[in-house]
């Protein structure tokens, strides 16, 4: 069955290293806080937590304004879990497999994890393509055509960030 969802997927930036350098326990007390904060926040904003994935997770929301909110709010979260690790964010959305009833298979969830991985430290990226529908309250900053890991065309993809963020700068 196909169905029209928007992804979102997240992940703290040097988690690796942290966990070498800090130790395994100290690892786990900072998962534990980021996955309160973003069961909460993701809950407070109508997404769903689909997957964890070690120290990222995938989201899936049949609102693109409700994922946006969402992913931003839980990338200014992770600035205050003064654990210094910045999150990094990639959103996609379309037509989709949904798959033995709670997995989804298609190319939007493919580009979604691709723009995250392809993110730096404190960026949020969407296809432009899915930042079409955001309201006002956030800023797109065009990045233009990318090529993306998988896909054989480039992507128009977005840098999105906060509207109050302009008024910062």
């Amino acid at each position: 069955m196909r169905v029209l969802r928007s992804f979102g997927f997240i992940d703290l930036c040097g988690f690796t290293r942290f966990t070498d350098t800090h130790g395994d326990e100290q690892a786990v007390e900072v998962l534990t806080r980021f996955r309160a904060a973003v069961r909460q926040i993701a809950s407070d904003h109508g997404v769903r937590v689909a997957k964890w994935l070690g120290d990222g997770a995938m989201f899936v929301s049949t609102d693109e304004q409700h994922l946006v909110n969402a992913v931003l709010a839980i990338s200014e979260r992770a600035d205050e879990l003064d654990v210094g690790l910045p999150l990094r964010a990639g959103m996609a959305g379309g037509n989709v497999i949904l798959f033995e009833g709670d997995d989804y298979i298609g190319g939007a969830v493919n580009l979604a994890a691709r723009l995250c991985d392809s993110a730096k430290p404190h960026e949020v990226l969407s296809s432009a393509w899915l930042a079409e529908s955001f309201d006002g309250s956030v800023r797109l900053v065009d990045v233009g055509p990318r090529p993306v890991p998988g896909f054989a065309l480039q992507i128009d993809v977005v840098c999105v960030e906060r509207a109050s963020a302009l008024a910062e700068t």
